[in-house]
């Protein structure tokens, strides 16, 4: 499998930035209030991304060797997608108030952000490591 390594990674982020953008356009318009973003065939486009990236992300754990992660950088990683997965559930459920929603998907978007920083340094720190570290 090691040999499909450069293409399964390509795909992984091509994925995740999908999955991301995809987030952000939908939070945005859901904000405005649009309707669209909560329609069943967007959802289930989100679905079917999320699963991808997941089965990809999956793929190049077992590929990759365990003394790669050794820094912590994968589960710091981990844990903010996690977070990103509840702030994101969260900002585009329509029964919160347009302020707790707004401050959810701006939340969300910042996780985004760090796990992306994370996995471009692979390190903990992610952006923040050319100054930190």
């Amino acid at each position: 499998m090691i040999a499909f390594y450069p293409q399964i990674k390509q795909f992984h982020i091509v994925i995740a930035l999908l999955s991301g953008a995809l987030f952000a356009l939908r939070g945005g318009f859901a904000l405005a209030g649009a309707r669209w973003p909560r329609a069943w065939p967007v959802k289930w486009l989100s679905y079917a991304i999320d699963t991808s990236l997941l089965t990809a992300a999956m793929m190049l754990l077992t590929i990759l060797p365990w003394a790669m992660f050794a820094n912590g950088w994968l589960l710091a990683k981990i844990l903010l997608i996690v977070a990103y997965v509840v702030l994101g559930v969260l900002a585009m459920r329509p029964h919160r108030s347009g302020r707790a929603r707004a401050l959810y998907y701006a939340s969300a978007l910042l996780a985004f952000a760090t796990i992306y920083g994370i996995a471009r340094a692979h390190h903990p720190l992610g952006w923040l490591a050319r100054w930190l570290a």
